[in-house]
C-alpha cells in the first residue's frame, strides 16, 4: 500500500506558481498556508478548471504521482498533489488508498459522516476488545512539466473514538485522537491541527528539500 518507488534527484523550488492539484478545498486552504511563507503563488486545480483524474493506483504514491503529473501536464506547471488516507490496524489497513471512496455516495458525492460511520460498524462487527488503532498517512508527489518527481511522506498515529467530535478539519478528522491528545483533530484549532499533522509532517520534508 506504500511502497515507496525510487528516490529522485531533488530540485529546489524557486519562488513562483504551484497548482495544487486538488478539488478538495480543506486540502487546499492547508497546502495553501504551508506554502505561502516560501513566495510560492498557489493556484487550486479548481481554479484552472482542470479535472480530477481518476485515482487508479493501489499505493498514495502511485496516486499522488497521478494526480501531480496529470495537473502539471495540463497546466505546464508544477504541481504539488497530495494522497492521503485513514489507516485502521484492525481492518487490515482500510480504508487506505480507497479513503475517499467510503465516503461516495450514488450521486457522485461525498457524505463524510457515511464514511466514518463504516469504518465504525467494521470496527464494533470485530467486537468490543478491537483494537481502535490508526494511522493517518500523507504522500506528497510534487510534479515538473518535464516529467520529474519526488515524493514525501508523513504519518501520525492515534486513536479513534465513537462518536465523532468537533465541528473543525475534514474528512475522518471528528474521530481521531493523535497520539499524546485528548481532543479530536476536528476539536483542534486550525492553525493547531495543521502544526503537526500527517499532511504537514510530509510538507517538512519537502520544505528541507526543495528550499
Amino acid at each position: 500500500m506504500n511502497d515507496a518507488p525510487a528516490p529522485q534527484a531533488i530540485r529546489k523550488l524557486a519562488p513562483g506558481r504551484l497548482v495544487i492539484a486538488s478539488h478538495n478545498a480543506g486540502k487546499v486552504r492547508e497546502m495553501r498556508d504551508l506554502l505561502g511563507p516560501y513566495g510560492m503563488d498557489i493556484v487550486a486545480a479548481a481554479e484552472l478548471d482542470l479535472p480530477e483524474p481518476e485515482e487508479t493506483g493501489t499505493s498514495f504514491f502511485a496516486n499522488a504521482e497521478l494526480k501531480a503529473r496529470a495537473a502539471a501536464d495540463l497546466s505546464g506547471l508544477i504541481a504539488l498533489a497530495d494522497d492521503s488516507g485513514l489507516c485502521v490496524a484492525a481492518l487490515g489497513g482500510d480504508p487506505g488508498v480507497y479513503t475517499a471512496n467510503w465516503a461516495e455516495t450514488a450521486d457522485g458525492t461525498r457524505d463524510w459522516q457515511m464514511a466514518m460511520e463504516k469504518v465504525e460498524a467494521r470496527l464494533q462487527a470485530l467486537g468490543p476488545g478491537v483494537s481502535r488503532a490508526a494511522t493517518f498517512v500523507s504522500t506528497l508527489a510534487l510534479a515538473w512539466p518535464d516529467g520529474h518527481v519526488e515524493w514525501f511522506e508523513g504519518r501520525i498515529d492515534g486513536t479513534l473514538v465513537w462518536p465523532p467530535r468537533g465541528a473543525a478539519g475534514f474528512g475522518y478528522d471528528p474521530m481521531f485522537v493523535p497520539l499524546g491528545e485528548t481532543r479530536t483533530f476536528a476539536e483542534m484549532p486550525f492553525a493547531e491541527k495543521q502544526a503537526n499533522n500527517h499532511r504537514a509532517r510530509a510538507f517538512r520534508k519537502l520544505v528541507e528539500a526543495a528550499f
